[in-house]
């Protein structure tokens, strides 16, 4: 009865939000009548400058935004981030008025859209919640539990680095709630061993898959490899890579990168260098990614002479860089002082459209005035300006200290 009473109460609430919701969306324009889409961008533009808890709130309700829409599921993760993130008790009242409104919405009544629910209660750091949701999801509608809203349970607890509620949820709740764990259940089990450092006990856990017949994909070994190499359990990797071949689940591009990455944190990026060269003379080729953490890694280690030649490498053979090359590289080019460099790949990445932040292009601008290049940054400066009016005043303030 309770359950009835809250959601009656919720829809009549959301009657009168959906009265309104164009007075809050478009203040200027409040006889104006916004599609779902319009109402989900305009929703984003707003939160993302708005910091009064109970306007974020507004906001949110006055889109009625769904987990069935990407934008939607953007603008939530916003909304619950702003508020979880503000220290203040009128933050918190509305993150939990929001959530628990959210959770009662007749709309919403789904298994789907209660499983992001849980996510989000996950988020918000509202673990109990979480666990609570899942727990009353007959009562809020959901005839049968799948693996879908244990998985985003498992995830809640993953957020909140609650390892131990996760293996506890893990190994008790598909036997009360009747679930039966998928690929995607085991995954997240065996992230958690290896994200709190106990990569050892995934091995038991693929046995335990195997058992149950649900294979394991490269997604399970390559959370495994990731974890031993983080451990610097080196020795175990090519265990591993034969556990592969094995159950015919073959090192892929996939695999390298994360061998890749994983030698790059650890600051082997010789050793990563060597592994990169190894699987091109045996015709696996390189993507986007492999590239980014060789010349993320190069640049970290300050040698950003095989940093260069692995970016014109990745152009010269087709695999065109990302905004995370081109941003990264830019940096540490402008950290080693190579401004006409930096430059150069800055000029080419504005005419992609993308800019890299306002921290490492102040540091480019003021790197090639020392240089004597005020014309260059002036140039650069204007087109920034007209591209982002908004920061125009902190231009101004950074042109200021340059000589006149």
């Amino acid at each position: 009865m309770a359950s009835i009473i809250r959601s009656r109460l919720c829809s009549l609430h959301l009657s009168h939000r959906h009265f309104s919701a164009a007075s809050i969306l478009t203040p200027d324009n409040p006889n104006s009548t916004l599609t779902g889409k319009q109402k989900s961008r305009t929703a984003l533009a707003l939160l993302k400058s708005e910091s009064d808890p109970n306007r974020i709130v507004d906001i949110a309700r006055a889109a009625s935004l769904t987990p069935a829409s990407h934008l939607d599921r953007i603008a939530l993760s916003i909304t619950v981030s702003k508020l979880s993130k503000t220290q203040s008790s009128a933050s918190a009242t509305a993150l939990r008025s929001f959530l628990d409104e959210f959770t009662s919405r007749p709309d919403l009544q789904s298994e789907r859209s209660l499983s992001h629910a849980i996510v989000l209660y996950g988020q918000a750091g509202m673990l109990d919640e979480a666990i609570h949701t899942f727990q009353r999801l007959e009562e809020l509608g959901v005839r049968c539990r799948t693996a879908g809203s244990l998985n985003a349970l498992l995830f809640a607890c993953q957020l909140n680095k609650d390892y131990g509620e996760l293996i506890r949820i893990f190994r008790e709740f598909p036997k009360v709630y009747n679930v039966t764990p998928d690929i995607n259940t085991y995954n997240t089990v065996v992230k958690s061993f290896c994200e709190s450092g106990k990569s050892n006990s995934v091995y038991a856990i693929i046995d335990e898959m195997d058992r149950k017949r649900c294979k394991p994909n490269a997604t399970t070994y390559n959370t495994l490899l990731s974890g031993l190499y983080a451990e610097e359990k080196y020795g175990d990797v090519g265990k591993v890579l034969e556990m592969m071949k094995k159950n015919d689940c073959f090192p892929g591009i996939s695999t390298h990168n994360v061998r890749i990455q994983s030698l790059c944190k650890a600051k082997r990026t010789a050793e990563a260098k060597a592994l990169f060269d190894g699987i091109k003379a045996r015709g696996l080729k390189p993507n986007v990614v492999t590239y980014y953490h060789l010349i993320y890694g190069f640049c970290k280690e300050g040698n950003l002479e095989v940093a260069k030649r692995l970016f014109h490498e990745m152009c010269e053979k087709g695999c065109k860089p990302d905004s995370s090359c081109y941003f990264t590289l830019i940096y540490y080019l402008c950290q080693g002082g190579q401004f006409d460099t930096a430059l150069q790949l800055s000029k080419e990445c504005m005419e992609k459209d993308w800019v890299p932040c306002f921290s490492t292009m102040k540091l480019l601008m003021n790197g090639l005035v020392k240089e004597s290049k005020m014309d260059e940054a002036r140039e650069i400066v204007g087109k920034l300006k007209e591209k982002f009016p908004s920061t125009a005043y902190m231009w101004k303030e950074v042109e200021e200290g340059w000589p006149q």
